[in-house]
This record gives C-alpha cells, sequence and structure tokens, in this order.
C-alpha cells in the first residue's frame, strides 16, 4: 500500500533540471559550479569559452540534463579536457537516449547538455564529497536535513551498508534553522576552520532555499569541500510541489514536458489525475482513497495496477471517454476495472455514460471491462451494464470484481 501511496504522489512534484536548479540555489545565496546550458555542440563550444574566460577553467564536466539519476553511469557525464572535447563529448552525448538505474531500458533523450566548470583543481588541502538533502519527514511532521561524509554516492547504497554514516536533523517548524543546528551539521561532517563557517553559511542558505521555493526535496549530491576550503554544490536535484507553483510562475516555466510521460501530460491538460504504473490492469475511480484500494484489489486478484486514473465527481459520458482512451494507449493493459461509487453522481448516469463511451470506441477498446459502481441507483446501473450487449463483466462486492479480474487476467 506505502509503495502505490509513493507512486500517486509523485504526480504532485514538477522535477527540474539540473541547470534549473541550480539556478534556483543561486538565486538564493548558495554557492554552485558554474556552468551554462547548451543545445547543440557548437553551443557547447562557445559556452564552455565564456566559462573559461570568467572562471580559468581549462577542463570542463559535460553532463546530459535529464531527469533521472546515475546519469554517469550511463555515459551520460563526462570530462573535457580541451575546447576541441567540448565538442566531440557534447556531440556524443546531445540526442542519445540516456539509460541510467533510474531509466526504462529504452531510456531517455537527452536534448540538452551542462557546460560546468572544473571544481575538482589541486591545492592546500584534499578535495572531500559530502552528501546533503531537505525533505519533509513524514513521521516527524518535520522538515529534515539528511546528510553524510559519503559524498558522490548512491545514497540508498551508503544507507543500507553503512547506515551509521548517515545522519538526521529534524528542523523545529517554529524556530527553523538555527546557528547552533547549521553548526551541528558542520561538526558531524569532521569541519573546521573556514570550510567549517563555509559549511554553516551553505546549509543555512540551502534550507531556506528550500523554504521560500516551496520544494518537496533539495538533494546536493555531491557536495564538495574544494582544495581551497570553499564548499559549493555540484550537483542537484530540486523538486518542486506542484500545489505550490501558482507562487511560483517564474518556476512554473521551467517545467520540461518532454521529461514526463506524454500519456501522464496529456491527461493533465484534459483535467484528469492520472499516473502511469507498470502493470496490466487499467483502473477508473472516482477518489484517491477508492483508487488506493482498487489497486490493492487488483494485486490481490493477481494483477498489477497499470495506472491511477481518477475520472471526479462528473463522469459523464465524454469524460469516461476520454479517460479509457487515456487508458487503452497504454500497450500492456490486458483488462480494465471501473469501480465508482456513486455518492455526487449518480451510478445510473455513469453506467449510461460507461456504455456511450464504449459504443463510440467499439472498434478501438478490445480489452474486457469490468465494472462496479456502488450507491445511489447501483441496481439501475447493474442493469445498463448488464444489457448493454457490450464486453462487460458487472460486479456489486469487492471480492466479486476481484474474482472477475482474476478470471479475465487468466483468459488473457
Amino acid at each position: 500500500m506505502l509503495c502505490l501511496l509513493n507512486l500517486f504522489f509523485k504526480q504532485i512534484d514538477m522535477n527540474l533540471h539540473e541547470f534549473q536548479a541550480k539556478e534556483i540555489l543561486r538565486g538564493f545565496g548558495v554557492r554552485i559550479q558554474k556552468g551554462y546550458v547548451a543545445s547543440s555542440p557548437e553551443e557547447a563550444v562557445e559556452e564552455a569559452r565564456k566559462l573559461n574566460n570568467e572562471t580559468g577553467t581549462d577542463f570542463f564536466v559535460i553532463k546530459a540534463q535529464v531527469h533521472a539519476g546515475g546519469r554517469g553511469k550511463g555515459g551520460g557525464v563526462k570530462l573535457a579536457k580541451s575546447i576541441d572535447e567540448v565538442y566531440s563529448i557534447s556531440d556524443e552525448i546531445i540526442g542519445m537516449d540516456l539509460v541510467t538505474p533510474q531509466t526504462s531500458k529504452e531510456g531517455k533523450k537527452v536534448h540538452q547538455v551542462l557546460i560546468a566548470e572544473d571544481v575538482y583543481y589541486p591545492g592546500d588541502s584534499e578535495v572531500e564529497e559530502y552528501y546533503i538533502s531537505v525533505l519533509l519527514n513524514r513521521s516527524s511532521a518535520k522538515n529534515m536535513i539528511m546528510y553524510s561524509t559519503e559524498g558522490g554516492m548512491d545514497i540508498e547504497t551508503v544507507a543500507e551498508k553503512t547506515p551509521e554514516l548517515i545522519h538526521t536533523l529534524d528542523i523545529c517548524p517554529k524556530d527553523g534553522l538555527t546557528n547552533e543546528n547549521a553548526k551541528k551539521i558542520a561538526d558531524n561532517l569532521n569541519l573546521s576552520g573556514n570550510a567549517k563557517q563555509e559549511m554553516i553559511s551553505f546549509v543555512k542558505a540551502l534550507y531556506d532555499a528550500y523554504d521560500k521555493s516551496d520544494s518537496s526535496l533539495f538533494e546536493i549530491n555531491p557536495v564538495i569541500k574544494t582544495s581551497d576550503d570553499k564548499i559549493l554544490a555540484v550537483d542537484a536535484k530540486v523538486t518542486i510541489d506542484d500545489n505550490a507553483l501558482f507562487r511560483h510562475k517564474d518556476y512554473l516555466e521551467m517545467r520540461d514536458v518532454r521529461e514526463e510521460n506524454p500519456i501522464e501530460v496529456e491527461a493533465k491538460e484534459v483535467g484528469l489525475n492520472y499516473v502511469d504504473l507498470d502493470g496490466n490492469v487499467g483502473c477508473m475511480v472516482n477518489g484517491a482513497g477508492l483508487a488506493m484500494a482498487t489497486m490493492d484489489l487488483i494485486k490481490q486478484a493477481g494483477g498489477e495496477p497499470a495506472n491511477f486514473l481518477d475520472v471526479g465527481g462528473t463522469a459523464d459520458s465524454e469524460r469516461v471517454e476520454t479517460a479509457f482512451r487515456i487508458i487503452i494507449k497504454d500497450p500492456n493493459v490486458k483488462a480494465i476495472l471501473v469501480n465508482i461509487f456513486g455518492g455526487i453522481v449518480r451510478c445510473d448516469r455513469v453506467a449510461n455514460g460507461i456504455v456511450d463511451a464504449c459504443k463510440n470506441m467499439k472498434d478501438i477498446i478490445s480489452v474486457p471491462i469490468i465494472v462496479r459502481l456502488e450507491g445511489t441507483n447501483s441496481e439501475i446501473a447493474k442493469e445498463i451494464i448488464d444489457s448493454s450487449g457490450l464486453n462487460f463483466y458487472s460486479a456489486v462486492e469487492f471480492k466479486e470484481a476481484a474474482d472477475k479480474v482474476q478470471k479475465v487476467l487468466a483468459s488473457a
């Protein structure tokens, strides 16, 4: 259930590219690895020359800009040691289908790269890498800072193998992040002298950015201490709460729909709450709570939910037809379960909408549809479904619906 709930809540967040995340951080005074975004090898060379003039860097890090972690493992992050290499590496990365541990096996198309300065230069001390993130601790209902000396690694691996190296700090909502909190973090990261003061300032600016941007996640991995004791963000993942975007119109303009599921984008445009999943049974429900229960029902019947789709309280034929068309765009769907409680809207009206929609789509919808309508006029609704002559399986009880899902999957 928790896994399905997390999948549902992914819909209310807007992910940003690394270069966009860094711009938000920079706006709140967080020191970042400087860089410029480019959409072609020629533009990459121009930006590299500009970066050289501004920072003196002779090496350049070329980073694919996609909404996925583990880019380096897939060949999406490379070091260019000359301008000529900037061109060749950018030409190689732009347009590639980047496969990482967080993408599908098909990968994600790379449309642009970030040309970043080299910050691992030699100096009086060794470069050190750290991990810092800010997020909501749902258990304590407080914002939390998670941090570790093991930066530059998968934090999940660190948590699994050496959990004692991960520190967490809940932030009091009344007091906010205090100077003592920031000092504690710097101390636990074994910093001293100027590097400690730099980290204190970095953490305070980072938390301020998280709080004022209405983000649900800030993840900086790695944060580095340079050889001259500067603290800066080398990579950044920022996720913005969709519900707060009305306060941040400039952030809304950062949305890159090329990185989002095209079916989810289409559903959002027509006002449907849809989340794509990996299963074989399409779901059409009204209400998030009923959706969670319906997806559990499908799993108990031996199937896997292919989506979350909340059709809302006005399930007329046009809206139902739109929902069906979106569901069947997923080629993995072998059956559709419609589970609607008729409280605000009468069940017979919903049933007529389902029948009319399926008649309009009889040439393109070929999978069996299990329909459970409970609430006002549910008996009339069942009669409408049963007498339609279409490929429907009607159900009254939850268990009956589960059994019919199991039956149609067995014969699929």
